[in-house]
């Protein structure tokens, strides 16, 4: 199949390596008005369309969007104007509103639209959501998910992020939707700032600890840092009234233990999300193949990526006002 890649950023010239290496892909068309796509082009062989409109119309069978996200909504409704299966990246825009106006204009087109929440294709996290899904933990009473970036990104990054929860911390709200199979209620949210100047010059805080509640009473703790300087952590434990399981628990695990002829974890710490989920995102652009050529459902959809984003809402709300929030007041408020 030929697909079609917007944005050669970081994440777009990542995922135009990954396609370009999968049985399922013939060729690619690439489009990035601010970068220099003749290099990655000639190493993979890609056309070079001058336009995402040029991209559309050159015969593709499918588009991942890796963008600037102010531009997601007008990608997205343009590819399923074509009637050509999407992929993109998180989040669907850069505002709720916009959001849900994306949904609603593109929810009886037939198209299908896959949101990449990467985590869902990690075969940790795959395990432990079929281990919940089982049974064999009995019913959960607490779950604990982590995510601690080794540095903050830069300044201009931050000040257009829309901050740690819609950016970050909402990979770790999916995933606890999708692990468990329950949906979040309320949050409670505190915050600080003890690391670079910029993030509180922004708005933002730097370091994060939420409650969610979730509909069946589960309790689940998301704790986020941008300063972790052992490594990129990530992490999921699930506690049931029969057993308990880890995701991330393996030896590459950024954390020193100091316990006497301790040897774990032994080997060298995740330095980065793209080595730490290098194979998920494979599997999560071979995924996306088998939706275009209409061999499954989308994995995860554009309602899958707004209960995210009303979570990381709440979150932000929460923060603000130092209190509980739940998510029926910030989706009708």
């Amino acid at each position: 199949m030929r697909i079609g890649i917007m944005g050669l950023g970081r994440i777009g010239a990542f995922h135009a390596e990954t396609l370009g290496g999968l049985d399922a892909v013939e060729s690619l068309v690439v489009t990035d008005p601010y970068a220099d796509t003749s290099a990655l082009a000639a190493r993979l062989g890609a056309t070079v369309a001058d336009s995402p409109e040029a991209v559309l119309a050159a015969g593709v069978d499918g588009v991942v969007i890796a963008a600037a996200t102010d531009a997601h909504p007008g990608l997205i409704q343009a590819a399923v104007r074509a009637g050509v299966p999407v992929f993109c990246e998180k989040p669907v825009a850069g505002t709720m509103k916009e959001g849900v106006e994306v949904r609603q204009a593109v929810k009886d087109s037939g198209v299908p639209i896959q949101i990449g929440y990467n985590r869902r294709f990690d075969t940790g996290f795959a395990a432990a959501r079929a281990a919940v899904a089982s049974g064999e933990l009995g019913p959960l009473h607490t779950v604990r998910s982590t995510t601690l970036d080794p540095a903050p990104p830069p300044p201009a990054y931050i000040a257009a992020s829309g901050g740690i929860f819609r950016d970050c911390s909402v990979h770790d709200f999916d995933i606890i939707r999708w692990v468990t199979g329950h949906e979040v209620t309320e949050v409670y949210v505190r915050g600080s700032n003890r690391g670079a100047s910029y993030i509180a010059e922004a708005g933002d805080a730097d370091t994060t600890a939420a409650v969610l509640t979730l509909d069946d009473g589960t309790l689940a703790l998301v704790s986020n840092s941008r300063h972790n300087a052992r490594g990129y952590d990530v992490r999921m434990e699930l506690h049931g009234f029969q057993d308990s399981i880890a995701v991330g628990l393996e030896d590459k695990l950024p954390l020193r233990s100091v316990e006497p002829g301790a040897t774990f974890p032994a080997g060298v710490p995740h330095d980065f999300f793209m080595d730490r989920f290098a194979a998920a995102y494979r599997a999560e652009l071979t995924a996306f193949t088998e939706v275009v050529a209409g061999q499954r459902p989308s994995p995860c959809t554009v309602e899958d990526a707004l209960e995210a984003g009303w979570i990381a809402e709440a979150c932000t709300l929460s923060l603000r006002e130092r209190r509980a929030v739940t998510l029926e007041e910030v989706r009708h408020g």
